[in-house]
């Protein structure tokens, strides 16, 4: 099958209880790993693209490498805009063939983040393509994402209901304790997500699929492999795995993962050059960091997003 829209993923995963992963790509390992992991799991899956991955890769080669793995599957695969700040940006991923496309406004005042939302719904649903929009903003830096703690902000539930009925947007994007980046919260920190807030956003938007950034849950196994192989990554923790179990059975379709995918191959490359420091053939040590993302994304679709044997 080709690339599909998330629309009927969404649909199939709020009925059934569970959420679809949405992994950041940015070279071919790293959509190897994701695909391979998936398909042998009977997953669907989202593929999705930042605007740094873009400028670091092509995003010509990055396209291409997503269409050689939906050849090589059987399973569905969108191809997602991750944190477009631009019309011209989604604009640009919608014609080179993505089937869904983030445009976050969430930056800007309400109503600009309305005007600027609904011009790419308009331009988006004319080429048969999805939308998810972003209301309220996350702490914490990725890629081109810096919020600060002072700026960051729970989304408003009063707003919700307005926001999608005036942007037409498919999916939405909430903030609700989750944060970019893998040095979310300290030790000795508490990490909560704030399940009144989504409550409550459920019971204003029935049946309308949330999306959840900045979920990656910052592996301690991945953490010690990279700072016993000659790291110095500080203490740092994520988002607990049960806390996103209970978000994937909620209204939440779509969970964001990136940071974690970073830990993954950067554990197998550094535990490959302590073992042979002589190596310099990058399928030596890629090899290894793409086994990690691998079985990272694994253990993802069991035990977090409940998404097995749902392709």
């Amino acid at each position: 099958m080709g690339l599909v829209s998330t629309k009927e993923m969404f649909k199939k995963a709020y009925e059934g209880g569970y959420a679809i992963g949405a992994f950041n790509v940015n070279n071919m390992e790293i959509i190897q790993a994701i695909v391979e992991a998936a398909n042998e799991l009977k997953s669907p899956v989202i593929l999705q693209v930042s605007s740094g991955a873009r400028k670091y890769a092509n995003p010509t080669y990055l396209t291409k490498l997503v269409e050689a793995a939906v050849l090589e599957s059987d399973i569905p695969i969108a191809l997602h805009l991750d944190h477009g700040d631009t019309f011209e940006l989604c604009k640009q991923c919608i014609d080179s063939g993505f089937t869904s496309v983030m445009i976050d406004g969430s930056h800007l005042a309400y109503e600009d983040n309305i005007a600027l939302t609904r011009k790419v719904v308009e331009y988006a649903h004319a080429h048969g393509v999805t939308v998810e929009g972003e209301l309220g903003q996350l702490a914490g830096v990725e890629d081109d994402i810096n919020v600060s703690d002072e700026d960051a902000h729970y989304t408003n539930p009063d707003q919700v209901e307005d926001f999608v009925k005036r942007t037409g947007v498919d999916s939405l994007a909430i903030a609700i304790g989750t944060s970019h980046g893998a040095f979310k919260f300290k030790p000795g920190q508490d990490p909560k997500l704030r399940f009144d807030i989504l409550e409550e956003i459920e019971r204003r938007l029935p049946e309308f699929p949330i999306v959840l950034h900045g979920a990656s849950s910052v592996s301690q196994e991945y953490v010690k492999i990279i700072n016993d192989n000659g790291g110095k990554l500080a203490d740092a923790i994520g988002i607990p795995e049960d806390m996103l179990r209970q978000a994937a059975k909620s209204a939440v379709c779509k969970i964001n993962i990136d940071s974690d995918l970073r830990l993954a191959m950067t554990a197998g490359i550094r535990e490959v050059f302590n073992a042979k420091p002589g190596l310099f053939d990058p399928r030596g040590y890629l090899t290894q960091g793409r086994k990690y993302i691998k079985e990272l994304v694994s253990h993802k679709i069991k035990t977090v997003l409940g998404s097995e044997g749902k392709a």
